[in-house]
């Protein structure tokens, strides 16, 4: 399991059980330990519970001032990419931690500039201000080393505007350093300035005592009862190679513009995910970086971004591999739909741009013959043709993705596989291995997302390869588990007596 980085409950005032000095620092426990924890006066908040009564808190600033550091430190763990080159974030990221027994939906945002070539400038802007317009409580970050600037002055005016409490915090602190910039920073209206070091997790006991009076989530003792009303949504990854159009998607089957877009590659840098819901289905939307060869990853930040992106296809549940239908199914596009079927994910196809084709036919069944060749451990990929641009097929789209979880999700019980097991072993029996046959016993799904079954036979390491992919073969015709990939193994059944 990954370790869940949490504070330790408000008692008297205080962060309980650490020192004045390291107060606010999340030590990284266990998430198996939760109960044991819980049990010593502890509390964990779920992503769950989080989603639904933290408190809505917005990370703003100019560029390079430690608004993606605090955002991690707050989360508990690395979810935005931190660079020392200005300007690294560009969509608004949302995800969740907690501060002592506060529970927090934190926004970080992209830092502003006034005189920037960045094209897309505008577009930042327009996330920072839906974040500030989102947000409860709004921390502005400053360098506490270098003082209040020009740029800083005119993000306060913005501030003033959105009308929501802003908590102005003084960073890059560590010790002594910084004095001189948080005198500065008394002089910007927003009261009295918060001396933190994100990266060193000082200062923080502070701003949980300033964050207490704006929650009015549930107590503690409710937390369980809460979190188990909450269903946890299906998670949604939009991937693929540069500049094929995954952002465009995810902004239309939203139906609004949640992430930054552009004619040129490498827009989108973090991966980014935002709640949805489609049929009563609730669906975690998560757009990437696109992925080339890893030959061609020579900088750092891409490096990072496309980390960011293999992380995601980990962690999805379902995965939209994005092609573009003028160059479809490249040796990338393989290589990607390689690692999905390979981490046990559900893969769909996307073939946008489908508009610009004009022998829509042909390129289909192409498609279909390569698809059969170049990925023979899953049969049955649903491909869509679609246009992100125009919306067209979206709901189509979404149809399969749904399809195709369910699928992933499906138990089959023991006594109808084996009573198919018996019928397909009758009409095709394992071959002779020095001259007796290979018993077949039974046969056992014990896991489901993917589907995993179990074959207990004799001499189970001589049984072929072909016969297991002939029973493979079988059990997705029999039992509806087409486009999945499946996990098979064989064992022998152990011989209580051969030791005896």
């Amino acid at each position: 399991m990954s370790p869940k980085s949490v504070f330790l409950i408000r008692d008297r005032g205080q962060i309980r059980g650490l020192s004045p000095r390291k107060r606010g620092v999340a030590p990284q426990i266990p998430a198996f330990a939760a109960t044991n924890l819980k049990d010593e006066g502890y509390m964990i908040f779920s992503e769950l519970f989080s989603r639904t009564h933290g408190l809505k808190v917005a990370i703003v600033g100019r560029p390079n001032v430690g608004k993606s550091t605090l955002f991690n430190r707050l989360c508990g763990k690395r979810m935005a990419i931190v660079h020392d080159i200005p300007g690294v974030t560009r969509d608004r990221k949302e995800a969740f931690g907690q501060l002592g027994d506060i529970p927090l939906h934190l926004i970080d945002t992209a830092g502003l500039e006034d005189k920037s070539k960045d094209p897309l400038m505008e577009g930042m802007k327009a996330q920072v201000l839906m974040a500030l317009q989102e947000a409860d409580v709004i921390l502005f970050i400053i360098d506490g080393r270098e003082g209040v600037t020009p740029l800083d002055e005119s993000f306060a005016d913005l501030l003033r505007k959105a009308e929501k409490p802003v908590l102005l915090l003084a960073n890059k602190c560590e010790g002594k350093v910084g004095a001189q910039g948080i005198a500065e920073a008394w002089g910007l209206g927003f009261g009295e300035p918060f001396a933190t070091s994100a990266e060193h997790g000082q200062g923080l006991d502070s701003l949980y005592e300033a964050l207490i009076p704006y929650y009015q989530g549930p107590r503690r003792e409710e937390a369980e009862e809460e979190e188990n009303t909450i269903e946890a949504p299906l998670q949604l990854a939009i991937v693929g190679r540069p500049n094929v159009g995954k952002s465009t998607l995810l902004n239309q089957l939203i139906g609004h513009e949640r992430v930054l877009t552009g004619p040129e590659a490498g827009v989108t840098r973090d991966s980014i995910s935002t709640e949805w819901a489609y049929k009563n289905q609730p669906i975690r939307l998560i757009d990437t970086a696109g992925l080339r060869k890893r030959a061609k990853v020579v900088e750092k930040l891409e490096w990072l971004s496309t980390s960011e992106s293999r992380s995601a296809i980990q962690y999805a549940q379902v995965v939209i591999l994005v092609l573009d239908a003028t160059q479809p199914l490249e040796k990338q596009d393989l290589h990607i739909a390689s690692q999905v079927i390979d981490e046990g994910r559900c893969l769909v196809l996307a073939l946008n741009k489908w508009d610009l084709i004009t022998n829509k036919e042909e390129l289909l069944k192409d498609l279909q013959e390569r698809l059969t060749t170049s990925l023979p451990q899953v049969k049955g990929i649903p491909m869509v043709p679609i246009s992100a641009l125009k919306g067209k097929n979206k709901e189509k789209l979404l149809d399969q993705v749904l399809a195709l979880y369910a699928i992933w999700n499906q138990r089959i019980s023991t006594a109808r596989l084996n009573r198919w097991l018996e019928g397909i072993v009758a009409h095709h029996p394992p071959p002779l291995v020095a001259g007796r046959r290979i018993k077949v016993k039974y046969l056992t799904q014990i896991k489901t997302r993917p589907p995993t079954f179990v074959l207990f036979s004799s001499k189970a390491t001589e049984l072929p390869e072909a016969y297991v992919k002939y029973l493979v073969n079988g059990l997705r015709q029999s039992f509806g588990l087409e486009g999945v990939p499946i996990r098979f193994s064989v064992k022998s059944s152990k011989n209580p007596y051969v030791d005896g």
